[in-house]
């Protein structure tokens, strides 16, 4: 045996896409790092923490219906927020310390929660069926949320980056600006 450890994705044909070597005999097992099983429900919506590297929320199905909080480094579960309905998606602000969520059954709603309090900033509703996925444009402000509603809607969501932080503002970044505006 050499002592490598290959790290295999057999999804693609070349699937050794990493090999770790520093072992002089024989590697016999590993182990995962963590395995976080809080969540009573699948688990549809992951989304890392801009501002705290070791933070992720996770959201569950619609037999869980929480948004749970992860210290990756020692895989403890920080806080766990009962959100009433499925969560589909997360997205955090880019510019302040908040998180958006999407939901599917009852209101289909996203929802605006201040971290790390998770106090319900707004509710934002006009998709009739599950929103399924959010993207946030590249100024941080839009989110443009799909849903099995066949629709595409755009919020006004986040607030700018402070003025010393942003960039002089292009045509782009104002693209969005007659839909749906929160702030």
């Amino acid at each position: 045996m050499d002592g490598k450890i290959v790290n295999n994705d057999v999804r693609i044909r070349d699937h050794a896409v990493q090999t770790y070597r520093g072992h002089s005999q024989e590697v016999c097992r590993t182990q995962w790092l963590h395995r976080m099983e809080d969540h009573s429900a699948a688990v549809k919506a992951l989304a890392w923490c801009p501002f705290q590297s070791n933070l992720l929320a996770s959201g569950g199905g619609a037999n869980d219906r929480c948004i749970k909080f992860w210290n990756t480094h020692t895989g403890a579960c920080l806080n766990s927020v009962d959100t009433g309905s499925q969560v589909c998606a997360l997205l955090w602000n880019k510019n302040d310390r908040e998180l958006l969520s999407s939901h599917g059954f009852t209101q289909n709603q996203l929802t605006l929660w201040k971290y790390p309090s998770m106090a319900k900033m707004a509710e934002l509703n006009g998709h009739t069926s599950r929103v399924l996925f959010m993207a946030q444009s590249p100024d941080g402000c839009t989110v443009a949320s799909a849903a099995a509603d066949e629709t595409l809607r755009f919020w006004n969501v986040f607030s700018e980056a402070p003025k010393s932080a942003v960039k002089e503002k292009t045509s782009q970044s104002r693209m969005f600006n007659s839909y749906n505006h929160l702030r």
